[in-house]
This record gives structure tokens, sequence and C-alpha cells, in this order.
């Protein structure tokens, strides 16, 4: 009941988080990969052990590359991501990452990227994005349609997306600051990352709005009278212990994934370890008060 009765001091919270947020968006952008702009990728093996990275950056910038990427990758390898490279560029590349033939090298993989498929790509992407928002709120709306009391079944699914929202863009925040400092990139795995997020953090949310569902249903059976907020507090303390441990055990492991595993997953973990924090937040302190708020709202109208 302590959340659902100081719902504003977490309204103002959750205000603030969302706004600094999308500051952040606002002012540096979204650093896009070669999976939305085009450009190329080149996976370098380094047979002698790999250069220093200050070493080899010097290289890619007298050679005139700009704005690319270069990350470590295994034990002896470099994964360099820049913009599309003009034909002497290409040409003399073995020996702009081999610094002048001081460090010799394979090229492993290059692979180009149109333009023209990252457009698609990325238009894809928010259109995969708008068709899982929308799908979450009709299973919603269709899962709670014989809880039509106090609060109707679609407002259950609203409260839900708005949730989800939240668990977007502060992520997709974060990573507009951290894309500001370190220079990463958005990618395709980035977008799998955000989808996997609202999965998560749907599921957490369904948890408490069930509970509450269920509880409704037995003070209907029991002929109780107790006011909604009390029932949704009740319910989120029901469920409020497994919903941390859940998100803790899940965020155990992804820090993990992060600090341990190679460097092509560690974007991948930092961005579900994120967003699952904002989703496991947005469950317990936003979700339900909302509920609470609407059926207020609803009452005094």
């Amino acid at each position: 009941m302590f959340i659902v009765k100081n719902r504003n001091i977490f309204f103002a919270i959750t205000g603030v988080i969302a706004a600094i947020a999308l500051a952040l968006i606002a002012i540096f952008g979204l650093h896009l990969g070669l999976d939305f702009t085009g450009g190329t990728l080149v996976q370098a093996t380094y047979s002698d052990g790999r250069p220093a990275p200050e070493a080899l950056a010097q290289s890619l910038d007298t050679a005139g590359f700009k704005g690319y990427s270069l990350r470590e990758a295994n034990t002896s390898d470099y994964i360099l991501r820049a913009g599309n490279m003009t034909p002497a560029m290409r040409e003399a590349l073995p020996r702009t990452l081999s610094i002048g033939g001081k460090s010799p090298v394979t090229i492993a993989q290059l692979t180009e990227v149109g333009p023209t498929i990252g457009t698609e790509l990325r238009n894809k992407a928010l259109i995969a994005l708008g068709l899982v928002l929308l799908c979450i709120l009709f299973f919603i709306a269709f899962a709670f349609r014989k809880v039509s009391q106090p609060i109707s079944s679609w407002r259950y699914g609203l409260i839900a997306l708005l949730t989800l929202c939240f668990d977007v863009i502060v992520p997709v925040g974060f990573f507009a600051l951290l894309g500001s400092l370190t220079g990463v990139q958005v990618d395709a795995l980035f977008v799998t990352a955000v989808l996997t997020i609202l999965g998560y953090s749907v599921h957490d949310t369904i948890v408490v709005f069930d509970r509450t569902r269920e509880n409704l249903r037995l003070n209907h059976e029991y002929n109780r009278r107790e006011d909604f907020s009390e029932t949704a507090g009740k319910s989120l303390g029901q469920t409020f212990v497994r919903s941390i441990n859940t998100s803790l055990t899940t965020m155990i492991v992804l820090l993990v994934l992060f600090l341990l595993g190679p460097a092509s997953t560690k974007d991948f973990a930092l961005t579900l370890l994120v967003g699952i924090i904002a989703g496991t937040y947005s469950s317990i302190f936003l979700a339900t008060p909302l509920l609470v708020a609407v059926e207020m709202w609803r009452g005094q109208k």
C-alpha cells in the first residue's frame, strides 16, 4: 500500500527520469550503425598479436576514415564499422589495417551494406516495434475482458503501453549518452534487445494486473466491499517479492554476460540490463499506481 498511497512521488520520479532520457535523445541523438545507415563491416585478424587501438586508429585517420567504430573481438581480432569506402580506401585497406606492414593482418570478413538496405531495415524496425505494442494492447484488452469493473479492460492495456514507452525511452536515452561518450552505435541487435525488453516488462506488469483481477473476482464472490486502491495495493504487495527476485536473477546473468562475455554481445547485454531495470521499476512503481489514479479520476468524473 505504501507505493499506491505515495504514487504522486513515484509519478514525479518517473517524469524526471523520462525527461532526462528524452533530453539526452534530443541533445545527442542516436549513433546509428551501418545496419541503418549503410557502410562497411570489416573483421581483421592479426597473426602476431593485434596492435594497440590508438596506433590502429591513427592509421585509419591517416587513410581518411571518419566516423568509424573500432572494437576488439576474440583475442586477436578487431571489428571495424565504417561508412562506405572509396575504391582507393578499399584497395589500401590491408596496408591501413596492418599499420604500414608492421602488424601482419588477414581480413576475415568484409561486408558492405548499401544505404537503401539500411533505410529498409530502419523502417522495418519501427514497424516491428509498433506492431509489438499494438499486439500487446489487444492481448491485454482481450485477457481482461471479463474484468470491466471498476476499470475497463482497454485501460489495463493502455496503461501497460504507457509503462512500456517508459521502458523504451530509458535505454534509448542511455545509449544516446553512451554513444556521445564512447561512440557506441545502435544496430539491429539493439532493436532485438528493445523488443526483448518489451516482452519481459509486459510480463512483469501483467503478473501484477492479473493478481489485481483475481482479487477483484474474490471480492465479488465473497461480497467484500473494498476500495480499488486497497485491492491494487494488496495485489502489488503479493507480487512484489516475486518481481524483485525474478528481475535480480536476470540482471545477475546479464551483468556476468556483460563483464565476461564476448565483445560482440556486450552492447546487447548492457541494453537488456538497463531496460530490465527500467521495466522492473515501471511494473512496480508506475503501472499499478497509474491504474489507481485512472480509477480515481474515472470515479470523480
